[in-house]
């Protein structure tokens, strides 16, 4: 009796170990907290070395914070609607209408109907970018520069015919500004903020430097950051904890299979960009309120440093805020200090440039590390031959580090799959 051997497989071949050190690190809070222990220690011992001592002031800190809020909000702005799959390079235009309208209901009337005109103003052009790409399809880009080319038309004409009173009506003057309005309200902590500041002057090591930046956010706050951290959070929680929120973001990742359960896609774009439009007006009425009137080309470009902003931020809130804080602590150095804050912020960029390259070296990369040390060893020799910086790298230094931010971070972004993808309803039956 023949028996017929029973072959066993082989055991199938275990999946490669990854090298330690390899693997993606996930941001929990004690990791997050150990990389803003470091940059403390980091900006602290640059503050030391380089005498700069504004560089952690709590009247920096309050600037940066200003100068973060607009920027934020056109990222915000920009995420409400590319979650839903619409590019809105528009965001400056939508400013732009925030800041003329918002400027003149204050002018007319009090700071919050201002807030309430700027964020219809920018509501405005968010519907007419939604009529334009959502209805009539046409290209997300070209709709977006040609709403910020109309939308600082119509404020040129506007302000000319609204704005032009006394001497300059008499001279058929364009007026370049409103009359002035009033500021809204301000908070500042009792107690604490007095306290901060006397820790503050000491300049003690990492300690002063700690109270200057928490003196800085709880000192003369405006009611408008108050709301627009309020529409931070609430942003993060409706579209990531709200089935409306898991419908809108469907639409940007693929609004076919959303239509086929049953969302209007549509409605959910058209949504998502008005609601873009009102934070962009918000942004921009931010400005007006805080300077006391309205400014021809008061947004600056923040709309496009906004959208910088998401990206830095991938998409999601919480890095938003970073990103559009890192840009409003350059806009603030350059508006307050100038000259030495920058010079000083060439040592602290040399010293991130070499973090950097050692984190690129241990995930196993080679020519983003040697490029970041170049960069990391010109600054420092800049630094080191020199006592100042031109005025025009002052001006430049948010942009600048725009672009170095933008090139650092944008290996690891994933933007929604369909965004900027023309829909058109049943083209997936």
């Amino acid at each position: 009796m023949s028996t017929t051997a029973i072959q066993t497989p082989p055991p199938a071949a275990a999946p490669p170990a990854k090298e330690p050190g390899r693997g993606r690190v996930r941001l929990s809070w004690p990791v997050v907290l150990l990389i803003i222990a470091g940059a403390l220690i980091v900006v602290s011992a640059v503050r030391a070395i380089t005498g700069a001592e504004d560089v952690t002031s709590s009247g920096q800190m309050a600037g940066a914070l200003s100068g973060a809020v607009p920027i934020g909000l056109a990222g915000l702005a920009g995420l409400w609607s590319e979650r839903a799959g619409v590019v809105n390079i528009g965001l400056e235009g939508m400013m732009i209408l925030g800041t003329f309208f918002g400027a003149w209901a204050g002018w007319q009337t009090n700071p919050w109907l201002a807030v309430l005109a700027g964020v219809l103003g920018g509501a405005l052009g968010g519907l007419v970018h939604a009529i334009v790409t959502v209805t009539f399809g046409v290209d997300h880009i070209i709709a977006g520069v040609a709403m910020n080319i109309l939308a600082t038309g119509v404020t040129q004409y506007l302000a000319k015919r609204l704005f032009n009173v006394g001497e300059a009506a008499q001279k058929g003057g364009t007026p370049k500004q409103s009359p002035p309005m009033d500021d809204a309200k301000h908070f500042t902590v009792p107690g604490l903020s007095h306290w901060l500041h006397t820790v503050e002057t000491h300049h003690w090591f990492l300690v002063s430097d700690l109270a200057g930046i928490i003196g800085g956010l709880v000192t003369n706050i405006s009611s408008i950051t108050l709301l627009a951290i309020v529409l931070f959070a609430a942003t993060f929680f409706i579209l990531w904890r709200t089935p409306f929120g898991l419908r809108l973001r469907s639409c940007g990742e693929n609004p076919v299979a959303a239509e086929s359960l049953g969302v209007n896609v549509y409605t959910y774009k058209y949504a998502a960009v008005v609601i873009s439009g009102a934070l962009a007006g918000l942004g921009g009425v931010f400005l007006a309120i805080g300077t006391h009137f309205y400014l021809e080309g008061q947004t600056g470009g923040r709309g496009y440093i906004g959208l910088a902003a998401m990206i830095f931020g991938n998409w999601r809130p919480g890095g938003l805020a970073m990103g559009a804080g890192l840009f409003g602590y350059a806009d603030s150095l350059q508006l307050r200090n100038g000259g030495p804050s920058v010079h000083a912020l060439l040592l602290l960029i040399a010293v991130l440039l070499v973090a950097m390259a050692a984190w690129k070296f241990y995930r196993g990369a080679r020519i983003a590390p040697a490029v970041s040390l170049a960069f990391a060893v010109l600054l420092t020799v800049w630094y080191l031959t020199t006592d100042s910086v031109p005025d025009e790298v002052v001006q430049g230094t948010p942009y600048v580090v725009t672009l170095l931010v933008m090139g650092l971070s944008a290996q690891r972004l994933r933007m929604p799959r369909a965004d900027g993808v023309p829909y058109r309803k049943g083209q997936g039956g």
